[in-house]
């Protein structure tokens, strides 16, 4: 009997600390070993548009880079506020109460909503596609990100070039996104610079765009210069549409709005800043800085983007020292 109790205290001694060892290899975001995710992160996108979706694909890219690979050591949950505030809202909160390690917020709306949520509990949060992180009082505490700012001068240089008699630059933006306001500032600073005059209109909704688009072709501007403005790029084919028809040229702010109908644009590559925001967030997911660490990072370097076949449609010509940089794209079948 002495040897069956002595071997019970075995056995139950060697299993606490099986369970104890399995235990400590996820404790801190570690592996078990057997394929169970170590991290789970939040990711809300305030919704679907070509520039947001490769913001999507770009971060999990850089979490890969970084070691992270959904479904092996890491367990993504994603949704899309489908460009509403209160569903933003309700998103960011569900993450909360489901004690993700991270919240990923793509776009300003959505990360506003994620820190918001991430308060109490101190969760981490990691934006991208912000285009004034301090206007949006997103520059300090537990988040950091990446910021999408615009070249504006860059595109004011590449208008100047491709059309040289124009005068007058036309900008539809949303009133409440913080990212355009910011940027139609910035236009209003430069623009006379480079012998510009801006008309611009703001609108409320996806709704009041193309209505927007007819005011500006009335005010006769000699061209529109697009934001990443979730409304309005959200309708993007229905405003080239209108400017088609009416011989206007749309610059785009970044590659896929050349893809889309667009001449040409200075721009980002919202893969490439979608990269650079997924090695961050492994950084703070692996302990190796926490978001007060890591201050947000500005994209610098842009390129110029054409669309030759619209280019033509539009009589316009690329001066030679600017072709000989530009990336070419083709429309979207």
């Amino acid at each position: 009997m002495k040897h069956m109790k002595s071997l019970c205290s075995t056995l139950l001694a060697l299993t606490m600390a099986l369970s104890l060892t399995a235990c400590s290899n996820t404790d801190g975001g570690s592996g078990s070993g057997d394929g169970e995710a170590a991290y789970t992160i939040g990711i809300s996108q305030y919704g679907e548009h070509a520039s947001l979706d490769n913001c999507h694909i770009g971060f999990l890219q850089g979490l890969e880079q970084a070691g992270l690979v959904d479904g092996e050591n890491l367990k993504v949950i994603y949704d899309n506020a489908g460009f509403d505030d209160n569903t933003a809202r309700q998103i960011a909160d569900s993450f909360s109460a489901q004690g993700v390690d991270l919240m990923v917020g793509i776009a300003t709306n959505s990360a506003t909503a994620c820190y918001a949520a991430s308060e109490d509990k101190n969760i981490p949060v990691i934006f991208t596609a912000i285009t004034d992180p301090v206007g949006a009082h997103l520059d300090s505490g537990n988040i950091t990100g990446t910021s999408d700012v615009l070249p504006v001068e860059g595109q004011l240089q590449l208008i100047r070039a491709l059309q040289p008699g124009a005068k007058t630059i036309g900008i539809i933006y949303t009133t409440s996104e913080a990212n355009s306001v910011y940027s139609v500032g910035v236009y209003e600073e430069l623009a006379s610079e480079y012998g510009f005059t801006l008309e611009t209109v703001g609108v409320t909704s996806q709704a009041e765009v193309t209505q927007a688009v007819d005011t500006l072709l009335s005010r006769g501007v000699d061209c529109l210069s697009n934001l990443t403005d979730n409304n309005v790029v959200g309708v993007l084919g229905a405003i080239l549409e209108k400017t088609t028809e009416a011989g206007i040229p749309v610059y785009g702010s970044e590659v896929e709005q050349m893809k889309a109908g667009c001449v040409a644009g200075a721009g980002l590559d919202y893969v490439k800043l979608g990269v650079q925001t997924g090695l961050m967030a492994a950084k703070v997911l692996k302990g190796e800085a926490t978001c007060e660490e890591l201050p947000y990072e500005i994209i610098e370097s842009y390129d110029l983007y054409v669309n030759s076949e619209v280019m033509d449609a539009m009589g316009l010509t690329m001066p030679d020292d600017l072709a000989q940089t530009a990336v070419e794209v083709e429309t979207n079948s």
